[in-house]
């Protein structure tokens, strides 16, 4: 018997009992359609901080004070007045695996433009942070060095200050009060969405490092800055830049013996690996959780199957007299087992696909259906079909012709 044959047969056997045949895909339509809807929920979330990982930049070190104890009480990272602009020169000039660094200094204020008035992130930096950063500027221009040397009352708004502040007007040109100092606004920022941390890095002011160490942070100090931003000029020399960085600034602060640091290194690019690591580990949880629905599926062919061999046995039985062979019932009973994961796998295909789109619609959570999904969703289902099918097709196959022709 031709496999077109053997086609047209199962075919026909299962549109005879169409009830009994959608009950018996139920279990496989929820199984996929779970498996695709959950892989799509991870892969969204997955693309989602990749691209909070983009918009960090890349190969980067962050440099960051260290503890300062007074009076017995110790504040943590971050505690004291250690980096200094000077330091951020100090690693760009003699780290060679170094491309860039940029110091920061950073403070929350009043942002005010007529009668309108927004509080955000002002952002003390060099020309250098925005190429760290990877963050152009789509409406002017940037901040220059001249502008951080001659501490310029300039500045830069991300996109959603400029919208808060000046709507649909055009913000370059105009003149902003931060701490009731005039800045005139040179530029708008690409938009950047949200961080890893879930901040929003457009709601933020750069302006030139001196102007905010001179005229904003009113420091005692007034060349420190609150963090270095490193960028490295390759992955590969990530590890190397860090060890000259602590070696530079250990030499510069005269850290020897046990003296603790007064500074810290953290590598941005292993913190949000492990981030992204931690995403997929979800995505493929959700995954191997919805599959369990897949097995219970598959063993519901398998009962239904033996069911219908139980049910057609008189029907081998003939079909074996008029010569069809062993192989033939193996095949027919397969196909069929393979026909309902498959038609199954399908309708779950398209089922997980609309769910999927409605938990993005109305829920608002990011999902992202790949190809490589419904590919290994379709044929999964297909081996289900095997796999479950093939104990009831070898048991009709092994009949008797005589018992099976008896068999009322």
């Amino acid at each position: 018997m031709d496999f077109l044959q053997t086609l047209k047969i199962s075919l026909r056997a299962l549109r005879t009992n169409k009830m009994r045949s959608f009950l018996t895909m139920l279990g496989i339509i929820i199984g996929i359609a779970a498996v695709i809807a959950m892989m799509a929920v991870g892969s969204g979330a997955s693309y989602v901080i990749s691209q909070q990982i983009a918009s960090i930049g890349s190969n980067i070190i962050l440099v960051i004070p260290g503890s300062t104890t007074s009076g017995g009480i110790r504040t943590g990272s971050g505690g004291s007045q250690a980096l200094t602009s000077d330091d951020a020169k100090a690693v760009m000039a003699e780290c060679p695996s170094v491309a860039r660094a940029s110091g920061t200094v950073r403070s929350t204020s009043q942002i005010v433009y007529g009668n309108m008035n927004w509080s955000t992130i002002v952002m003390g930096a060099t020309p250098e942070l925005f190429e760290i950063r990877e963050w152009p500027v789509v409406n002017g221009r940037n901040i220059t060095s001249q502008d951080v040397d001659g501490a310029g009352k300039v500045c830069l708004l991300g996109q959603t200050v400029a919208d808060n502040l000046f709507g649909s007007d055009e913000p370059v040109g105009k003149i902003v009060r931060i701490k009731k100092i005039p800045f005139t606004v040179i530029g708008v920022l690409e938009r950047k969405g949200q961080s890893p941390q879930g901040t929003d890095q457009d709601d933020t002011v750069f302006v030139p490092l001196r102007t905010a160490q001179i005229k904003l942070s009113r420091s005692q100090f007034p060349n420190s800055v609150n963090a270095i931003l490193v960028q490295a000029k390759s992955e590969d020399l990530l590890d190397k830049a860090e060890t000259e960085i602590n070696n530079l600034m250990m030499q510069r602060h005269r850290i020897t013996g046990g003296k603790e640091k007064d500074f810290t290194t953290r590598n941005l690019s292993e913190i949000l690996a492990v981030a992204e690591q931690s995403s997929k580990a979800m995505s493929l949880l959700l995954g191997a959780v919805a599959s369990i629905s897949l097995i219970v599926g598959g063993i519901g062919i398998m009962n239904i199957m033996l069911v219908s061999v139980t049910e057609r046995t008189r029907e081998i039985g003939i079909r074996m007299a008029i010569g069809a062979r062993k192989n033939d019932i193996l095949w027919q009973f397969m196909t069929e087992a393979v026909l309902l994961t498959m038609l199954g796998g399908i309708i779950g295909i398209l089922l997980g696909s609309l769910g999927a789109t409605v938990v993005s619609r109305f829920l608002e959570w990011p999902t992202l259906i790949s190809l490589q999904s419904v590919l290994v969703a379709f044929f999964f289902s297909g081996a289900v079909g095997i796999f479950f099918g093939f104990y009831p097709a070898r048991k009709a196959a092994g009949l008797n012709p005589i018992e099976a022709l008896r068999y009322e």
